[in-house]
């Protein structure tokens, strides 16, 4: 989350990948630095340790979220 926030803050297309189970503390994270509206994804968790092919499944899952959040549009912040 604090890796999209700097990006972000200096101006380079970001968007923060944030499990399920780190999708409030993301929430806090973003509040606390002041950049609320960030641009970022949810995928389930875990996907760490899971496998290449869940992994792969979890990215065509989210590639699309995560190229309308670039381009500023309905993807991102759910």
């Amino acid at each position: 989350m604090r890796d999209g926030v700097n990006l972000a803050r200096i101006g380079v297309p970001a968007v923060a990948l944030v499990s399920s189970e780190f999708w409030a503390q993301g929430d806090f994270i973003a509040r606390s630095v002041g950049m609320p509206d960030v641009p970022r994804v949810q995928f389930p968790h875990p996907v760490a340790g899971s496998g290449t092919d869940n992994m792969r499944r979890v990215a065509q899952l989210i590639r699309d979220e995560i190229v309308a959040a670039l381009r500023g549009g309905s993807g991102g912040v759910r």
